[in-house]
This record gives structure tokens, sequence and C-alpha cells, in this order.
């Protein structure tokens, strides 16, 4: 019987929100200690990634690394024109921040503070669930994948992060779906072949 990925969604993200308040925390410095040792997180200038939501692994401890680190952050934003599709601005301490339509947090448009997805050097993905082979399966709604989709690049290097309690055997996969190239957990870095 195969798993359809809806019911792969619900299942992952009720595993997810039963994490304590205290694993989740665990978990974000493990997060950091992990990423902090990747050459490719190391050596990036321009770090595209998400604020954390709805039991995702908390990434503002690993963001405030990257300051510390004299990194530049960009933090996705719902394009205003082009339905489903996502740009990243900039995101530092002063930031203003507003709530998007899923009551995500996301800067106020500013055209001096836009980065090219093509100008990252890396982009940190969400996702509900992952397997072995680098497949996501994000939250339905394709933004990703779509941002993605037009962009034959080296650049950004896209990486998955996820409490291991993510990780699933064989995530049944769409033609869109985009790979990521690493996923990292607080336990481990998984390189996909």
């Amino acid at each position: 019987m195969t798993i359809n990925r809806d019911s792969i969604r619900q299942q992952i993200r009720q595993k997810r929100k039963k994490l304590t308040k205290q694993a989740q925390q665990q978990a974000a410095q493990q997060l950091v200690q992990q990423l902090a040792k990747i050459s490719e997180v190391i050596n990036a200038q321009h770090i595209g990634i998400y604020l954390s939501n709805d039991g995702e692994l908390n990434t503002m401890p690993f963001i405030h690394w990257c300051w510390q680190q004299q990194k530049n952050v960009y933090i996705p934003v719902l394009h205003p024109f082009t339905k489903g599709y996502l740009l990243f601005f900039q995101y530092t301490p002063t930031t203003p921040l507003k709530n998007n339509k899923f009551n995500i947090k996301e800067p106020l448009l500013n055209i001096q503070t836009l980065c090219p997805i093509n100008n990252l050097d890396l982009l940190f993905m969400p996702l509900v669930a992952f397997d072995n082979q680098g497949n996501r399966l994000g939250m339905g709604g394709g933004f990703y994948d779509r941002t993605l989709s037009n962009h034959q690049m080296h650049k950004p290097l896209l990486i998955g992060l996820a409490h291991d309690c993510q990780q699933v055997d064989n995530i049944p996969t769409e033609h869109w779906d985009i790979p990521l190239q690493k996923i990292v957990t607080p336990q481990k870095i998984i390189q996909p072949e």
C-alpha cells in the first residue's frame, strides 16, 4: 500500500508538534553546531533561509550565528504580483516584519534589499518530510519548487532543515519536485547520491 503525500504530511506534522519546548530549543542549538562545521556554510556570504513556523526546527539561533559571522541573510516574501512565487529580501536585526496571508513573518517590500535567487550561495528550505534520496515534501503550496523551476543555476546550494523525526523511507515524488543537495538535522548531515 502506498502512502500518499497528504497522509505523510499529516503524520509528520503531528510528530513535529509533539516535540516539547525543551526538545525544540535543544534541536535548534544542535542545528547551529551541525551547520557551523559545513564548509559551504562557512564559505557562504549570502544565505537564504526561512523563519520557522508550525513546529519547524527553529532557525533563529542559526540566523543569529550568521549575523555574528558577518553573513548576509535573506528570507522569503510572497511575490506581490506573481502568485505562488517567492522573492528573497535581506533580513537584519532591525528589519521591520509583517505577517503574510499564512501568518508567517516577512520583511516589508524594499527593492534595495532584494536579492535575486541566483545570487544566494545557499538556500535553506523548510520541509515537512524528507528521505535519504534528497526528496523533500513541503506544506503543499509549491512555492519553493515553483520559484526554483525557472533557474538553471549552480547556485544556490539547496539544503533542507528538519528534525530527525521528519525522515521517512520514501517520499512519492512528482515531476515538479526539486530535490535537495543536502539535508541537515540536529543529529546528521545527509548528502544524497
